[in-house]
């Protein structure tokens, strides 16, 4: 009999494992995948590790800082500042057509890049930050009033809101055309308010030692170990049945796994609902190159582009992808002080809106084509907004829905979950509970944050 058993061997999962097996609890994390990690995980290929998630580690702030989520998590966790070893961005943007706003990990350069473009909205910027700081984060009423609607009756400059909402949306958001508010003030907070960072060696390192803690302290990490079924009698779940038939009693079932899919293991919920199925996913296409980018002319982290004055938050409506917003994210632009300042390869990482059902239909020889075409079309909208690079790659790689499907179990491959965010954590059931991107926390930092939050509250206290 475990104390708690936790299902997903993600960020949020690791994270209370770590947190209850300090306090001497029986913890038992099952994994259904040959790795750990879910979407945040890696993978290597010709030689190269390659991220499946990781553009940045958000919400970062520097050693030494006693608030915010990164230093809660480093005191909840027991780690020190160096087990992370995250290296700050030098700077990133946002891209639409005639106007780019930059920012970096100090809010007053997106002030002062919103005072030169939009002079007329600096006041109304300010009072946009008021109203984030009033925020409370477990307010599930207040989380779910439209972020657009609070934004645009702040900000009146029309462009600038959808200047706003694309990076936020583009790091967190699961609701199509909207963003919820909390969802919102969260999203704000760890990109413009705290910032970007990315440990030297990608997200392998905290995954190194998130296990190493999590093993140290006497929890059992079962790799390969699905749950296909969660046995519940009279409200209560009495245990977990695994894919093999195995079956495993905990007192109570942590599961990052989502909404949707925790819903349809329980053995007494016939059909769950569908709109817990979220919709947006991506594709990501990776260039090496045989030089650093910066040689290129290409110094910025990150670059959030849209070809419009409209910014549009949907799948596409025909195609397999949407190329008329995307990211542009180098690994190399961020200030590695303590690595010689640089990675060994160039890399170039773009992400392109997807849609799922149409890459899962396509057979295997169309599915290959079909990575090809569509890196090709991802780079070429991505180089209108960034040194074309096109001429010095020397090793390519695409991931698809399909390859994130596989690595989370999320339903369309939905990379931010359910639409529908579960703040408390709570269930149907009275010792089941949701952690992770469903609970409403997202990014590195946010799903452990969810992980340790959820831990603390339903596992912990009596």
């Amino acid at each position: 009999m475990y104390d708690t058993i936790i299902i997903g061997a993600g960020m949020s999962g690791l994270a209370a494992g770590i947190r209850l097996a300090h306090y001497d609890q029986k913890v038992c994390i099952l994994e259904r995948h040959y790795t750990i990690g879910g979407l945040n995980s890696f993978y290597r290929m010709n030689g190269r590790d390659y991220d499946v998630g990781l553009h940045a580690v958000t919400n970062f702030t520097e050693k030494g800082t006693r608030k915010g989520p990164l230093a809660r998590i480093l005191r909840q966790l027991r780690f020190k500042w160096e087990d992370f070893a995250l290296a700050p961005q030098k700077g990133s943007r946002i891209a639409f057509p005639g106007v780019d706003l930059r920012f970096d990990n100090d809010l007053d350069l997106i002030r002062s890049e919103v005072a030169s473009a939009f002079p007329g909205q600096v006041d109304n910027f300010e009072s946009l930050l008021a109203k984030i700081a009033d925020y409370d984060d477990l307010d599930q009423e207040a989380f779910e009033i439209s972020g657009r609607k609070i934004v645009s009756e702040t900000i009146t400059e029309p462009l600038l809101v959808e200047m706003i909402f694309c990076p936020l949306m583009w790091y967190g958001n699961a609701k199509e055309h909207d963003m919820a508010w909390g969802q919102f003030c969260i999203m704000f907070r760890s990109i413009f308010m705290e910032g970007f960072a990315r440990p030297y060696k990608g997200v392998r390192l905290i995954l190194k030692n998130l296990v190493k803690r999590f093993r140290g302290l006497g929890g059992e990490l079962k790799l390969r170990c699905g749950v296909g079924k969660i046995h519940v009698d009279g409200g209560h779940a009495t245990a977990v049945e695994l894919d093999n038939g195995e079956i495993l009693q905990g007192k109570r079932i942590l599961s990052s796994a989502g909404q949707l899919e925790t819903m349809r293991m329980c053995s007494d919920v016939s059909q769950p609902d569908p709109r817990l199925a979220g919709q947006m996913t991506f594709i990501e296409s990776i260039s090496v190159l045989d030089r650093q980018p910066e040689a290129l002319g290409n110094d910025d982290t990150i670059v959030f582009y849209n070809d419009s004055e409209t910014f549009n938050w949907q799948p596409p409506e025909k195609e397999l992808c949407d190329t008329r917003t995307g990211v542009i994210c180098s690994p190399n632009n961020y200030v590695y002080a303590d690595h010689d300042g640089q990675l060994a390869d160039g890399v170039v990482r773009i992400t392109t809106i997807a849609d799922f059902d149409r890459w899962n239909a396509l057979k295997e020889d169309d599915y290959r084509n079909a990575k090809l075409r569509w890196y090709d079309e991802s780079v070429a909208a991505s180089v209108r907004f960034t040194p074309d690079f096109r001429p010095y790659v020397i090793d390519t790689d695409v991931f698809t829905p399909t390859t994130i499907r596989r690595f989370t179990w999320h339903d369309n491959g939905a990379v931010y979950g359910s639409p529908e965010k579960k703040l408390d954590g709570t269930t149907h059931l009275d010792n089941l509970f949701l952690c992770g991107t469903d609970q409403g926390f997202v990014g590195i930092i946010g799903a452990m944050m969810s992980g340790i939050s959820m831990a603390n509250i339903h596992c912990l206290r009596p």
